[in-house]
């Protein structure tokens, strides 16, 4: 299903899963309205809406749908026909794909999901989609097996229906005021016909007339029929001349919520951003410009507010942004200012103050500047903002374009997002990779955001192929002892000592270990590892913290009360690890060791 935006493919899929759906049928008298297109009494389909979601998360979402037990994405279409019987589903939204408006998701999700799941003989598949990808998803696939259907094709436009789309706007009994051209049936029949043929086969275009008409209706001339908008953007031109302003001036307000993310932008915000865009003071404008702009704008109650009621403004339709973003003569330039004014409105550029549009969405703005691996460069950004959009807009940049902390921040999202962590969570999460990556400073920047930490992580050793770790301790001339981290690793190590395995042993590798201080970033290659005292038994079992671990994860909980007072989650397997009498945790996985101190009180992490 594809058309001009606005030509109602997304209502016209919409009302035919209404009268799929046997609750809504017997709402309907069925026998009044022409049979072939009234959908046989079958299962109603699958009904899946891309809206905001990456190309992974809609295919997982449909495998949640369907049950599909399966870990990994390539099994999901396999694991689908193997279901055994067809399976009808309809994607609604696909253009509207992707959580950062600049990422470009929609070609992919026609590329890596669609068209693998249309190819599948057991899928039956609708979708809406603009006219360029369904082009393109049609010609990937095995002649005959595709249908387009173009709503501005006359073989399915509905020209008749457009015309009683807009009699009924403009009739007084479905809220219309009385006015001359409302009141008279054949005055107001002779005005939705122009206003109908002026808009062609666009069902938006007739929408958008009417409500100018309607909003402004003391400055419009019924019998002026020539004039009448033919296009989402000549409808916008139409709207402000009529009311005597600039088009350029309205174009100017809606140019922040054409290239708003997300549900839209705060009302709060929208000044600021409208007077970035325009290089000026547009306060005036945006204040009295209310009647200008209400055709084309919705307010809507904000889904994600914390606490009381937040209010957002968003354009009627994503036609709408379409329109003003082409006529955009530079639409990066214009993204810059957003997200210059988006920071510079960060109090004390502290992140936890942050507007949540700012700190969610500033990096989809930036992206579409051109200037995100600039902004990837503050530890209190990656903690504090949503990590979907981050990560997918961190993800569109060219990785050669990263700096080196942007790249740690997008090896750890997975996890981030995954596990749906709270900033305090994130900030453990990032502490420890930043140690990983040789980041210090990033790593001491987080714990300057002044969480309450579960941990900190002392050192990180890239050492691979560690089979076993265990805390010990080593003599000091001063007759004590200093803990230590002894490593099993392969005996070729730099400053490994050999040893021998048990004679039954059936691994042919050579072993080695690796004595590393356990408090600093330091290998004791001079160690003897004949010295090395492990703890007892009972110094284990008498010790504050306990220790469990999963596949991918590390648990420290509090003997007492049972209570987890931290879960380190890795995004490699984990090989081994152990914990001291004082509470360091030494954990082994496939990218290496490291060491961290657990507080003896702190919060446990959600994951």
């Amino acid at each position: 299903m594809t058309g001009e935006s606005g030509s109602g493919r997304s209502r016209l899929l919409t009302g035919f899963l209404m009268l799929c759906d046997p609750d809504f049928r017997e709402q309907l008298l069925l026998d009044r309205l022409d049979p072939s297109t009234v959908p046989p009494e079958l299962p109603a389909p699958a009904a899946a809406n891309a809206r905001g979601l990456t190309a992974d998360q809609f295919l997982w979402a449909l495998a949640d749908h369907y049950e599909l037990e399966t870990e990994r994405s390539e099994d999901v279409y396999p694991a689908l026909a193997a279901l055994g019987e067809p399976v009808p589903l309809v994607v609604l939204d696909a253009d509207e794909a992707g959580p950062v408006r600049s990422a470009d998701e929609p070609p992919k999700l026609v590329r890596q999901v669609l068209m693998p799941l249309a190819a599948l003989d057991s899928v039956r598949l609708v979708v809406e989609l603009p006219r360029p990808l369904a082009g393109e998803m049609a010609s990937g696939l095995p002649a005959g097996t595709v249908q387009i259907m173009d709503l501005d094709d006359p073989q399915w436009a509905d020209p008749e229906v457009l015309l009683r789309h807009a009699d009924a706007a403009l009739s007084t009994q479905f809220g219309a005021p009385e006015l001359p051209f409302t009141v008279d049936p054949g005055i107001r029949r002779a005005l939705a016909a122009a206003i109908a043929h002026q808009a062609g086969t666009n069902a938006l275009v007739v929408q958008l007339t009417v409500q100018s008409v309607l909003t402004a209706p003391e400055r419009f001339d019924p019998t002026d029929r020539e004039r009448l908008p033919t296009s989402v953007a000549s409808v916008v031109d139409w709207h402000a001349q009529r009311l005597g302003a600039d088009p350029g001036t309205l174009r100017m307000l809606l140019t922040p919520l054409a290239l708003a993310e997300s549900d839209g932008i705060p009302v709060d915000l929208w000044t600021r951003l409208v007077s970035a865009v325009a290089g000026r003071d547009m306060t005036q404008a945006v204040t009295s410009g209310m009647l200008l702009v209400g055709p084309f704008v919705t307010p809507v109650e904000d889904p994600d507010a914390a606490s009381g009621q937040r209010t957002l403004l968003r354009l009627a339709h994503p036609a709408i942004g379409e329109a003003v973003r082409a006529a955009l003569p530079q639409a990066h330039a214009a993204q810059a200012q957003i997200a210059m004014a988006l920071l510079e409105a960060v109090p004390d550029q502290d992140w936890s103050k942050a507007d949540p549009y700012i700190r969610d969405h500033i990096a989809g703005h930036a992206l579409g500047a051109g200037l995100l691996p600039q902004l990837l460069t503050d530890p209190g950004l990656f903690v504090y903002a949503s990590p979907v959009p981050l990560r997918a807009a961190v993800e569109a940049v060219p990785s050669d374009s990263l700096g080196a902390p942007a790249r740690t921040y997008l090896r750890t999202a997975a996890l981030l997002t995954r596990n749906e962590m709270s900033p305090l969570g994130r900030a453990a999460l990032l502490e420890t990779a930043f140690v990983e990556d040789g980041l210090h400073e990033y790593a001491a920047a987080v714990h300057r955001l002044g969480f309450d930490l579960p941990w900190q992580t002392l050192w990180s050793l890239p050492v691979i192929d560690i089979s076993e770790v265990t805390v010990a301790e080593l003599p000091t001339a001063e007759g004590g002892r200093y803990p230590v981290a002894v490593l099993v690793v392969s005996a070729d190590t730099p400053g490994a000592h050999p040893v021998e395995g048990p004679e039954d042993s059936t691994d042919v590798r050579q072993r080695g270990l690796l004595v590393h201080d356990l408090l600093r970033p330091h290998v004791l290659a001079a160690a003897d590892p004949a010295q090395i005292v492990r703890p007892t038994e009972e110094e284990r079992s008498t010790a504050s913290l306990g220790l469990s671990r999963g596949a991918d994860y590390v648990r420290v909980w509090d003997r007492t009360t049972g209570d987890a007072v931290a879960t380190l989650i890795s995004d490699v397997p984990v090989t081994d690890t152990d914990l001291s009498p004082g509470g360091i945790l030494l954990v082994a996985t496939e990218r290496g060791a490291k060491a961290l101190r657990i507080p003896e009180q702190t919060a446990a992490i959600a994951s």
